[in-house]
């Protein structure tokens, strides 16, 4: 446990790396931070944090920077929050209040409006299948053995399966389809259509087998498909001084290739407020360079996925962290902030 002064110190020394880059040396913070104690405690105190595992000290300087420990200890006992400019806070709502007629719409402006205010990439995911409830079903006739299937959800997420048939299909038939699927799934789970529903379907329709197996298989291949993760600003954390080391430019560009680690890390079930998470040496596939700071979009109350910063672990946590607070005030209220 660290006293007052060792928490004042490290908290000085996390604001000035973030801000510079550079190692922090005890007479930075001093001049800087008002720290009224004197060069030699605020040295003894430094030398105290690293042994105790909040510092790192780097062999080119006398300077240190945090670990992953004490930016740790930062985040969940230290950090304040930032009040954003009004031009940020403008031109956030503005982005937010567009009218968007797809959860995917909504999710893609938000990706860039975290990515564009704070200055690092940014990862998002929609909501999860499971968590839909089945608002529409529409079948839609292109040609005599192909038809369109639109599956439109309470929060607004749209999927769409193209099926192909091996014999012809009639418009009649097609309203038929349209009529059984939205009496029997509207307010349903959007969750996969099992055998019970598909014997249903077939004993009211009459259809051939082979046509109703043909519409469930789609239909559920598209249900049960990967959420798609959406990137903004991924070069933008290129401009930090970090990723001038070549070994941390290509574990970053790895990182953005592994799809299944960012769908792990979105869909992981953390707590309603923002998470972050700072990598470690014992870190794996290849985070320990970087942290992570996640958030559920929701509006009203509903969930609309999860949205997250990446970044080198000097990032501005304040300032991320600030952004989100706002960002989901406005969505908990329906973005009319």
């Amino acid at each position: 446990m660290l006293n007052d002064r060792k928490k004042r110190i490290l908290q000085a020394i996390v604001d000035e790396y973030v801000d510079t880059a550079e190692p922090v040396s005890s007479g930075a913070i001093t001049k800087k931070y008002g720290i009224d104690f004197s060069s030699a405690t605020i040295r003894n105190e430094m030398a105290e944090l690293e042994k105790e595992g909040y510092l790192d000290k780097v062999h080119t300087s006398s300077g240190r920077v945090p670990s992953a420990k004490g930016y740790r200890l930062y985040v969940d006992e230290l950090l304040k929050e930032q009040n954003l400019t009004l031009e940020e806070t403008k031109y956030i709502k503005d982005k937010l209040q567009t009218k968007v007629n797809e959860i995917e719409e909504l999710t893609k402006i938000t990706t860039n409006t975290l990515s564009e205010i704070t200055h690092y990439t940014t990862v998002a995911i929609g909501p999860k299948n499971n968590n839909q409830l089945i608002e529409e079903m529409k079948f839609v006739l292109l040609g005599s053995r192909m038809l369109m299937c639109v599956i439109i959800t309470d929060s607004g997420l749209i999927k769409e399966a193209i099926i192909k048939f091996d014999e012809d299909i009639k418009e009649e038939q097609v309203e038929s389809l349209n009529y059984i699927f939205n009496a029997k799934l509207k307010g349903k789970p959007f969750e996969k259509i099992d055998k019970p529903l598909e014997e249903y379907i077939f004993s009211e329709l009459n259809y051939s087998v082979e046509v109703i197996k043909t519409i469930i298989e789609q239909i559920n291949k598209v249900i049960e498909a990967e959420e798609e993760i959406y990137y903004e600003g991924a070069n933008k954390v290129f401009e930090q001084p970090e990723f001038q080391d070549v070994q941390i430019a290509k574990n970053f560009i790895n990182i953005l290739d592994k799809k299944d680690l960012f769908i792990d890390l979105l869909n992981s079930e953390f707590a309603d407020d923002i998470n972050v998470y700072i990598g470690d040496d014992d870190a794996e596939d290849g985070l320990k360079d970087f942290s992570v700071i996640t958030f559920k979009q929701k509006i009203n109350d509903r969930e609309m996925g999860t949205i997250s910063i990446i970044g080198p672990k000097r990032m501005d946590y304040s300032k991320v962290i600030s952004v989100m607070k706002y960002i989901k005030g406005l969505m908990g209220n329906g973005g009319k902030n």
